[in-house]
């Protein structure tokens, strides 16, 4: 059964080069498919392992993603790839989870 996260991304630049690359680093290491929208903008999910795809997002800071995980990892996909997001992707000025932000709590459903 799929996970799905919804995340706020709030690195100052958003998902620009550097972090869309931890992302992509850390999505590549798990066997379960990964998929990303921008829910924000309302864009078609991508896969969380190319490069490309997740820049073409245009996630921008305050945006929200989607994660959608299914595979045989994918509780440990999941959780890494929030952890990950919530500490800002390497970003200094960014690594403050959704509950330090006071912007609501990052859920799975």
């Amino acid at each position: 059964m799929a996970m799905s996260l919804e995340l706020q991304v709030h690195n100052p630049s958003g998902l620009h080069a550097r972090p869309a690359a931890a992302f992509v680093r850390a999505a590549c290491t798990f066997q379960s498919d990964i998929r990303v929208a921008n829910v924000t903008t309302g864009s078609d999910t991508v896969t969380a392992k190319s490069i490309i795809g997740v820049l073409g997002l245009g996630v921008q800071r305050g945006h929200r993603i989607r994660l959608v995980v299914d595979g045989t990892d994918e509780g440990p996909a999941a959780d890494t790839l929030r952890a990950l997001v919530e500490a800002g992707l390497g970003e200094s000025e960014a690594g403050l989870g959704e509950r330090e932000a006071g912007t609501g709590e990052a859920g799975v459903r």
